[in-house]
């Protein structure tokens, strides 16, 4: 039986519930790493064994549908499950669950048994030019099956160029849970980041950009001089001493091939290369010598962005710059997993990309265009090339204090900077949406009370959390009232699911802004104001009679 964590049970529960409510198809969002396929095993294993039903899982990549299949038949052997890819030499029709390649299938859909279910694993993968294949077998399967439904899973539910895959006319329409990066690597379920920009600055701004994304020749004749490639390679060797694995991204085919051989021809180090053209057996190789530990270099080229699992990956070297948020995302998401070995991953950034995206857990993504949105006030140490949050005065890595600034700018979005949004600030956040739930602490008795929690959605997969102590005593039970009269004209209640009701049933009025600190060190980011629509309350509303309230960590509902 798969043992689920919290937050996959909660995604399970929320697609289960979307399928049961909505007649569209929803979308699960977890961020790489966080274990997308335990959740896709046990939707599966519901829908053959206590349904009767059948699924058919389709991705666009080959690699992907070999890895899929691995862990899916490692952590749910019990599930029948057959492959259909020309790629891979399979043609599996009869299996309860079938991991299929779109290119091989999209065909054949009249061929092949009634599906009840179709999973598409790491759907922002889905390019435009190849949504009409999905679409067309979709089209048939529902003629061969009119009650097919649809699930999407992937880590950014949107696409590399074009913006938010849920659309009302698309065959994936709104997302039905997200959990957020901060909160898995704050759980110890992903492995923290940290950055660091190139010494040598690339300037981007000559380059035209087409389909939302630098014009491919051009950013590699842009990146791919000597002078560029020595220096870069120089760098990662100097940060890299004591790495184990480190994964580079380069700009082009020659570019790559360029970055190997000076490894190779100037430092005498091993650096291995791959590429869409690589050869199966080639490529299959490198990636198996990497993963083992024999080859601690490896660079790519477009190749190892999604679906690619080498826990053992301790420095990405980014030396491609791009516009795309979810290329970002992809670059820098191949070393959230855990090793035993790693404290962190280091990011290099030799393209500008961290400053022009913001931090990877807080990207900002419009519905128009997958670019990152509004200032990213950042800057970097000119010690130590630390990337950080414009607010240090001191540099957190080597101590270069700061000149103070010639003016202060008054930041209206979340503004944030480094390869992760925990650096310290006060920040203003737009708040998107909040939902209420009952809280328990974990290990709690059964006798102990309850909270109730308060998430404010801020951004994509970003929600700022606070909990409410109703059911305590003292100073955690009289915020409680503060709280819930800025809201509510109703009576304070007594009882955290009383609290719940009302609030999921829109009686409570609900901050259109909130201002939240953020320290480094302490686990959890502190709302310290809001800001209501309502006339009354148009200013900040914050209790100025109390000092701020920190929890203990007995009040602390984990």
């Amino acid at each position: 039986m798969i043992q689920l964590r919290d937050y996959q049970k909660q995604a399970v529960d929320a697609c289960y519930s979307h399928l049961r409510n909505h007649d569209d198809n929803p979308v699960i969002v977890i961020p790489t790493g966080g274990g997308k396929t335990a959740v896709m095993a046990t939707i599966c294993s519901g829908a053959v064994n206590i349904w009767n039903g059948r699924v058919l899982i389709l991705a666009h990549v080959k690699e992907l549908l070999e890895q899929t299949y691995n862990t899916l038949t490692g952590i749910a052997p019990e599930l029948q499950v057959g492959l259909h890819s020309a790629g891979l030499k399979r043609k599996d029709t009869q299996h309860p669950v079938i991991i299929a390649g779109i290119q091989s299938i999209y065909r054949k859909a009249f061929e092949l048994d009634p599906f009840d279910l179709v999973i598409v694993d790491e759907s922002h993968m889905i390019p435009p030019e190849g949504e009409g294949m999905y679409q067309a077998f979709l089209n048939d399967a529902h003629i061969v099956n009119p009650n097919l439904r649809v699930i999407g899973l992937t880590a950014t539910p949107f696409r590399m160029t074009t913006g938010l895959i849920c659309q009302p006319d698309h065959f994936l329409n709104s997302i039905c849970f997200e959990v957020g990066i901060k909160e898995l690597i704050r759980d110890k379920y992903l492995c923290p980041l940290r950055s660091k920009a190139s010494k040598t600055r690339v300037d981007t701004s000559g380059l035209h950009i087409r389909g939302g994304e630098f014009i491919a020749n051009e950013l590699e004749e842009l990146m791919d001089t000597d002078a560029r490639v020595k220096a870069a390679c120089l760098e990662i060797l100097e940060y890299t001493q004591d790495r184990m694995a480190v994964l580079i991204f380069a700009a082009g085919v020659e570019h790559g091939k360029h970055i190997q051989r000076i490894f190779q021809e100037q430092h005498n180090i091993d650096c291995g290369f791959v590429s869409g053209d690589s050869p199966d057996g080639w490529r299959k190789k490198m990636i198996e010598d990497f993963r083992s530990g024999k080859l601690k270099y490896l660079c790519n080229v477009n190749v190892l962005t999604t679906g690619f699992d080498a826990p053992n990956i301790d420095c990405i070297a980014m030396l491609r710059p791009t516009m795309s948020p979810g290329l970002y995302y992809q670059m820098t998401g191949r070393g959230f997993r855990l090793h035993e070995n790693k404290k962190d991953c280091l990011v290099l950034d030799f393209g500008g990309n961290i400053l022009r995206h913001g931090p990877v857990d807080c990207l900002r993504v419009t519905d128009t265009a997958a670019r990152g949105n509004g200032d990213v006030p950042a800057k970097e140490c000119p010690r130590c090339f630390e990337i950080i949050h414009a607010a240090y005065a001191r540099c957190p890595s080597c101590g270069y204090e700061f000149p103070p600034p010639e003016k202060t700018k008054h930041e209206t979005t979340a503004s944030t900077e480094g390869i992760l949004s925990d650096q310290a600030s006060v920040n203003e956040y737009d708040v998107q949406e909040v939902l209420y739930s009952v809280h328990t602490k974990k290990g709690a008795k059964t006798e102990s009370p309850q909270t109730m929690r308060v998430q404010y959605k801020i951004g994509f997969a970003s929600y700022i959390s606070e909990w409410i102590c109703f059911e305590h005593s003292g100073f955690a039970r009289h915020k409680a009232e503060i709280w819930w009269k800025q809201r509510s004209t109703e009576s304070v209640p007594d009882q955290s699911d009383l609290a719940v009701f009302f609030a999921t049933n829109g009686r409570l009025r609900e901050p259109i802004k909130i201002k939240v600190k953020s320290i480094p060190g302490q686990k959890f980011d502190a709302i310290v104001s809001y800001q209501f629509e309502d006339p009354q309350l148009s200013d900040w509303s914050i209790d100025k009679s109390f000092p701020e309230y920190v929890p203990t960590d007995d009040e602390i509902p984990f």
